[in-house]
């Protein structure tokens, strides 16, 4: 009675946030000079595009790493030329369609197919998913910490609470890398599958590559907006809608990012129009193009994975 009770009542709140971000991007949308927007978009400079587009790639081929660190940590024989495909293809599918069907269904599909057994999987995607959320806190708390992300006047969450925040999140990286280096204990058994605590150095590697890759995410949006605001800033707005979209549930966050960007750059010397362009443009270059190119490789691996399993089992043997 209370799981239920408590799943209706998240599904309440899921259901005001979504309002309410209808209604904002509604009251923000009637003060948009939207044929600026599209004029911002037309004009855009060959640097910033094809600088985003290298962004982009190297954004994606950095997340694959996050695959091969969970390789070194389980010890699975498969090519890293199949793990770094994978890679790519779950986390396009998970950016826009969320990551219970990129992340998780995705992952567990492909790597099945190509001969991973069910709990290896779980451990690839147990690890990918806190490398990302390490690198997440370690640069959310600089960034917070620091008090260089713009906070309106009046807005839910003070200067002095985001610092605040900041701090802690700095302390929660290192009590991290404290018990994987100290900790006594190194492996638990969860619903019959096996995690087990990476080393040191592997932690290291996972704040440095997912690190990496969420600076590389900011960037891209601070090259669109033509560097008019600090890369601390929009780097901080970044990392502030990435938490509210995983809040509200809404697949590739879709008008989050729009909100938490024009609410918090709305005293800074920067259009509307322009966010918004940027932001579009964003969502073209990082999200649909991706999505697009990893369909066709989903379908070509989908065709493809009898005969590389079959190669695969064969050279574990």
């Amino acid at each position: 009675m209370g799981r239920l009770r408590w799943k209706l009542i998240k599904k309440g709140l899921t259901a005001l946030f979504f309002i309410a971000v209808i209604l904002l991007l509604v009251l923000y949308a009637r003060k948009v000079n939207w044929p600026e927007v599209c004029q911002v978009i037309v004009g855009y400079n060959r640097f910033a595009i094809l600088g985003s587009l290298a962004l982009v790639t190297i954004s994606y081929l950095t997340y694959g790493l996050y695959d091969l660190i969970g390789q070194a940590y389980c010890g699975h024989k498969l090519q890293k030329r199949q793990v770094m495909l994978v890679s790519f293809i779950c986390y396009a599918f998970n950016l826009t369609l969320s990551t219970w069907v990129g992340g998780i269904a995705m992952r567990y599909r492909l790597y099945s197919r190509l001969g991973l057994q069910t709990n290896t999987i779980t451990r690839i995607f147990s690890l990918s998913l806190t490398t990302n959320w390490l690198g997440y806190i370690l640069v959310a708390g600089m960034v917070y910490a620091s008090g260089l992300t713009p906070v309106p006047a009046g807005w839910f969450i003070g200067e002095r609470t985001l610092q605040t925040t900041g701090f802690v999140l700095l302390i929660f990286a290192m009590i991290y890398l404290a018990l994987c280096a100290c900790s006594g204990r190194r492996e638990w058994t969860i619903k019959g599958h096996s995690l087990m605590l990476p080393s040191l150095k592997m932690a290291l590697i996972q704040f440095v590559v997912s690190s990496a890759n969420w600076m590389v995410m900011g960037t891209i949006i601070w090259l669109l907006m033509a560097q008019q605001i600090a890369w601390p800033a929009v780097f901080g707005i970044l990392l502030i809608s990435s938490i509210a979209g995983v809040i509200i549930h809404i697949p590739a966050g879709v008008g989050v990012l729009e909100t938490v960007f024009l609410a918090l750059l709305s005293g800074e010397n920067i259009s509307h129009s322009s966010v918004l362009a940027a932001l579009i443009a964003y969502r073209v270059l990082y999200f649909i193009l991706p999505l697009l190119l990893a369909l066709v490789l989903y379908l070509w691996l989908e065709v493809r994975a009898k005969r590389l399993r079959a190669r695969n089992l064969q050279q574990q043997t």
